[in-house]
């Protein structure tokens, strides 16, 4: 009897089962104890994003402090180049593109009135003859209707939540340098902090997971800014090709929604299909051909050549993580939920090994 007992304890899918079970009861009690954390939610939140940004800026400028140490620089002169590299990228940036970014803003702000009466024209349109539509299409309208009014009569909290953003966003810019030169001046320590920890076997499995770790969110970032600013920059050539108002603007929000794989450049369709609307129906069927010939260029070129097999994930996966994500915990969720996946699945594989390595030493023993 209790040889058997023992025997399932040992059964994987018995263990895995005991860690969902005790992972559920975590969940549990700690949303029911949610205000002793409240304080420990609040700091994690205030670092998450300047440490987020942090490791991005990190892993796209790891290898110019990997080639200037190659060659002998020693480790503070390659991060004074590169925060000075930085700079300058930045300052050309706004020099280059500051004026036509300003006049455009101000243009949009300008004719803001007169774009939400054109959508106010065209949702009358279709609130008068909404009778005449399939019961779906007519549902979604409804939907549609009511969230703009809500919208609309709850103006005044939304300009205090931009308010109380641009204080976050300032508090985040002047962190965001601390944490980037943090992890370039002492990124070969965080790994051994962690796996001097253990001994023997483990220490050594610890050691390569972390490894597998570094190399998937690299390779991540640097493909993934990569392919948004190659995918942003055909969308403002196709803009430019057809003249379409505030190219620049619709293209630099491409380029950050594209950060989200597969979904991401289609999101960014959305705002340009309304601007051509209004600029000539017409457009709208270029907006979509150049959005289509620039997702399919990157798909089927871009992306396998820059980031090839590295991540592995099915583009079915990634849109079901992605649309769950959004649901969860909105934008920021979304943005780290495929770089999330992929290491939850690199951590799962390297156990699989591990487990598959000590059943062939046992079997071998036997």
């Amino acid at each position: 009897m209790w040889k058997e007992v023992i025997l399932l304890t040992k059964k994987v899918w018995f263990q895995v089962g005991i860690g969902m079970i005790i992972a559920l009861l975590i969940i549990k009690y700690v949303v029911e104890i949610h205000w002793i954390l409240s304080p420990l939610y609040i700091i994690v939140k205030t670092i998450f994003i300047p440490m987020l940004l942090g490791g991005v800026l990190y892993y796209i400028s790891e290898p110019l402090q990997r080639i200037m140490e190659k060659w002998g620089a020693p480790r503070w002169s390659s991060i004074l180049t590169i925060l000075l590299l930085l700079a300058g990228i930045v300052t050309g940036i706004l020099l280059l593109i500051g004026n036509p970014i300003t006049d455009q803003v101000n243009n949009l702000v300008k004719n803001a009135p007169y774009i939400e009466d054109k959508i106010m024209d065209a949702a009358d349109f279709v609130e008068k003859n909404k009778d005449s539509l399939p019961p779906q299409v007519e549902s979604f309208v409804n939907s549609v209707s009511s969230s703009i009014q809500q919208i609309m009569m709850t103006g005044s909290k939304y300009i205090v939540n931009i308010i109380s953003g641009t204080v976050s966003a300032t508090f985040t810019l002047i962190l965001v340098p601390f944490f980037f030169i943090y992890m370039l001046k002492d990124h070969e320590k965080f790994a051994p902090n962690i796996y001097n920890i253990f001994t023997g076997e483990k220490r050594t499995w610890v050691k390569e997971t972390l490894a597998d770790i570094d190399n998937v969110l690299r390779n991540y970032v640097q493909g993934q800014v990569l392919i948004s600013f190659i995918l942003a920059v055909m969308i403002y050539i196709g803009y430019l090709i057809i003249d379409l108002d505030y190219a620049l603007l619709l293209a630099i929000f491409a380029f950050f929604m594209s950060m989200i794989p597969f979904i991401g450049p289609w999101i960014s369709l959305a705002p340009a299909l309304v601007i051509a609307i209004i600029q000539d129906p017409i457009l709208v069927v270029w907006v979509a051909v150049i959005t289509l010939v620039a997702q399919q260029i990157e798909s089927n070129l871009v992306t396998p050549n820059i980031m090839g097999k590295s991540l592995d994930v099915h583009p079915l996966t990634v849109i079901t993580i992605v649309l769950a994500a959004g649901n969860i915990g909105g934008f920021i969720f979304i943005i780290i939920s495929i770089p999330t996946y992929a290491v939850i699945k690199a951590i799962v594989k390297n156990i699989y090994e591990e487990r598959k390595k000590i059943k062939e030493a046992a079997t071998k023993s036997v």
